[in-house]
């Protein structure tokens, strides 16, 4: 019996990992208008797995007098590095949660933050107060931001069912449940919430 062990061994891993392929959440969110002036982020509530690390640290850059990306979604623990690619001096601050201020600087200098508290933070210049962006921070790496249509694509989605939540600076959407069978996409439609008559 010693001998037939390890000729079973590669089998079982074989059979563990086809039982543990991920899937793929596609879908749209269903906002009109609105997100093609700023995007959505749509994520999975509370799902927990490994957070894969990007090869350099994501950007908010200054260019043109805005914030770019207008929305950047990045999970808790991330360093951002801020930029400044403008001819004049920038600031950046957030009134929110850990509430954080970088300082002004010229351009071509970079300052690094990192978030450690889930939440959504309002990023702003007090050298100009009309610039405005958002960095969503999330305690899941399953996400994504939609395109201008709306589109999203969330891979590598563990099999389970889920809470999808979706989060848009103006408009409010329904959460709703998915099941994620492995090695298969799974599409959904995320609508806005319904007002309630008062």
């Amino acid at each position: 019996m010693g001998k037939i062990i390890p000729l079973l061994t590669p089998l079982v891993l074989v059979m563990t990992a086809l039982a543990v392929q991920a899937g793929t959440i596609r879908g749209r969110v269903d906002g009109g208008r609105m997100l093609k002036k700023g995007p959505a982020v749509v994520y999975l509530a509370g799902a927990k797995g490994e957070f894969k690390k990007p090869a350099g640290n994501p950007t908010m850059d200054q260019r043109n007098m805005t914030f770019i990306p207008h929305v950047l979604a990045i999970q808790t623990g991330t360093t951002v590095d801020f930029l400044n690619n403008d001819e004049v001096r920038h600031n950046v601050f957030s009134p929110d949660r850990e509430k954080y201020n970088l300082g002004t600087w010229p351009t071509g200098k970079v300052k690094p933050h990192t978030f450690t508290q889930k939440g959504v933070y309002t990023q702003l210049c007090n050298v100009h107060p009309e610039m405005e962006a958002f960095i969503v921070v999330l305690d899941t790496p399953y996400f994504a931001v939609t395109d201008a249509e709306g589109n999203f694509v969330i891979r590598d989605v563990p099999p389970g069912t889920y809470t999808v939540k979706t989060w848009h600076e103006k408009a409010r959407f329904a959460r709703q449940q998915v099941s994620v069978a492995g090695d298969r996409d799974t599409e959904i439609t995320i609508k806005r919430k319904r007002r309630r008559n008062r």
